[in-house]
């Protein structure tokens, strides 16, 4: 049976791409799945390479690519759902995708990029060799609910884990750090040095101790509810890091540094020498959409996927230290953003703004991104320039900057696919 879904599934692959209308990154497994619902657990029970899986709310898919590359520079035959499929469709689509004929696997490792809400779900069918968790902030609470809620389905998963499981952590979220106690995983931890702040972020989510529930204290930040942290009622506290510097990284950004930490500590814990490390670190280019670079015309846009209050932030602040003056900001409602944009209201606008000289909105939710930015104007210089067309955004945006400056897109993830199949001609998915 699944021979037979792994050869319909590749015919649906190559018509899809044949026809443009996507890379078959989804529907091939969802047909595979509903056929046979044990798929993943059949191809993958007695697999001969390693799984590597990529979780949290931002930087899956930069952390996932940084790893692939750094393992790939070394030798290693790697696949990934690098289209950003991080449902367990996705997932299945991934396998169907890069088995032979015959339904073999021909790798040394696997990598997948997991959506929170599908990491428990998958790891009912198959063990991993190492798990990721990068973060959790609130993100599309209309579709996970709050935080608490994605934490607790975590801890009861990881409450299951075998001895062979790394449990790569990051130290400096409260909640993550908490995820190895009760586990029989062994568990690692990263994070980052560079923490400016001693005063928590507006959009901070999880301020409370994860064992007594009792506010913690936070000696310095790195942003949102991330950084050195302590609890006084029960003297738990941030672990030391196996991992939180770097003498250099490929994409600026605080939160890229939390990418590359976790990327550099899972690739040294698998034994790669840290010159094919260098190697990735100094030529990596960033996924579609992560900072990606597209040139139309003799001009640049850099895509900057901001999805959420914390991630929105960082992209402001990235942007703002590039010294960018330009702005494309794209808000959907689609189900991949969630369908309530209320979390406009939660990105502190007012921080950056006024660093930027002109800004362009559009997308399903033009108008609501309008009224949020106007609230948050404080110079009645700057301009706002609406449009419901993506087209004609682009088009007065390139217009507007000269060849030496940069048009900066922060769309939220469906408007950020819509955007690049006008600007590449290609879907993604």
């Amino acid at each position: 049976m699944n021979l037979f879904l792994i050869l319909f599934g590749k015919i649906f692959v190559f018509l899809s791409s044949f026809l443009n209308l996507g890379s078959g990154s989804t529907w091939p497994g969802h047909i595979a799945l509903s056929i046979n619902k044990n798929f993943l657990k059949d191809t993958l029970t007695k697999r001969k390479f390693k799984i590597i899986l990529v979780a949290g709310t931002n930087g899956k898919t930069t952390t996932g690519k940084l790893i692939k590359e750094i393992l790939e520079t070394n030798n290693n035959k790697v696949f990934h759902n690098e289209a950003g499929a991080n449902l367990i469709n996705g997932v299945a689509s991934s396998i169907i995708k890069n088995s032979t004929f015959f339904g073999n696997l021909n790798f040394q490792y696997a990598i997948y990029e997991v959506d929170e809400n599908t990491l428990p779900t998958l790891l009912k069918f198959f063990s991993s060799d190492f798990i990721i968790c990068l973060n959790l902030f609130r993100d599309q609470l209309d579709r996970y609910g709050e935080v608490n809620i994605i934490l607790d389905k975590w801890r009861k998963a990881f409450g299951k884990l075998k001895a062979k499981t790394t449990l790569v952590l990051n130290s400096d979220d409260p909640q993550i750090a908490s995820l190895g106690k009760k586990s029989k995983a062994k568990v690692l931890y990263f994070g980052v040095d560079e923490m400016r702040k001693t005063e928590l972020e507006h959009a901070s989510d999880s301020t409370y101790c994860p064992n007594c529930g009792s506010k913690l204290l936070y000696k310095r930040v790195a942003f949102s509810h991330l950084g050195d942290w302590m609890c006084e009622s029960c003297d738990n506290k941030r672990p030391i890091p196996n991992l939180e510097k770097l003498v250099s990284y490929p994409l600026p950004g605080l939160y890229n540094r939390y990418n590359t930490n976790a990327a550099v500590l899972v690739s040294k814990s698998l034994g790669i020498n840290q010159y094919f490390i260098t190697r990735v670190l100094k030529k990596f280019k960033p996924a579609f959409g992560r900072q990606e670079k597209i040139y139309i015309n003799g001009k640049t846009l850099q895509i900057f996927l901001s999805k959420n209050p914390v991630s929105f932030n960082q992209s402001l602040m990235t942007v703002k230290g590039l010294k960018g003056k330009n702005i494309l900001i794209a808000l959907n409602n689609k189900i991949p953003d969630g369908r309530d944009v209320s979390w406009i209201w939660d990105v502190d606008f007012e921080r950056f703004i006024d660093s930027f000289k002109n800004i362009f909105v559009s997308g399903d939710r033009t108008y609501d991104m309008a009224v949020r930015l106007k609230y948050s104007f404080k110079n009645s210089h700057q301009k706002l320039s609406v449009f419901e067309n993506y087209k004609e955004a682009l088009k007065f945006g390139l217009k507007k900057i000269n060849r030496k400056e940069v048009l900066y897109v922060l769309p939220t993830y469906s408007a950020m696919l819509d955007l690049r199949k006008i600007l590449t001609g290609k879907s993604i998915l």
